[in-house]
């Protein structure tokens, strides 16, 4: 695996934005910034409930949008995997946030900072298997 584009100042500024974010939901709103939960539980909240988690995911989509006018050419996206395994694959995300009470951003973001044991679990529990996925793919003979 060559790693051909390390932008250390960027990924550091996007880390800062995400912890950020996810303080000002907690601050503004006494709210975790888990968007399995989020996402989850949208379509069953009403009224102010309901305005506050919808505005949440238009923010992620319109994040996506206004990189991809902002910079264009620098935000690429290829769909190497079929549509079928895509549809998979978020099954089993969705599944695995069920399972494990929470997602990434949920766990790794927001319940690790809280030093939350169940987050800090969660988070190695996805973690290091990750990271020896990773190991065998590159380092396969």
């Amino acid at each position: 695996m060559t790693i051909v584009n390390f932008t250390p100042w960027s990924a550091l500024f996007g880390g800062a934005l995400i912890g950020l974010a996810a303080a000002g939901m907690w601050w503004l709103l006494g709210r975790l910034a888990g968007v399995s939960s989020i996402l989850g539980t949208t379509l069953i909240s009403r009224g102010e409930d309901f305005a506050w988690r919808a505005a949440f995911i238009a923010g992620l989509f319109l994040a996506g949008l206004a990189a991809v006018v902002l910079f264009p050419g620098e935000v690429q996206f290829n769909l190497e995997a079929g549509y079928g395994q895509l549809l998979l694959g978020g099954a089993l995300v969705g599944l695995g946030t069920q399972m494990g009470s929470g997602c990434t951003s949920g766990h790794g973001v927001c319940g690790v900072s809280r030093l939350s044991p169940r987050s800090i679990v969660a988070t190695l529990l996805f973690m290091v298997p990750g990271m020896v996925t990773v190991y065998f793919w590159v380092h396969q003979s």
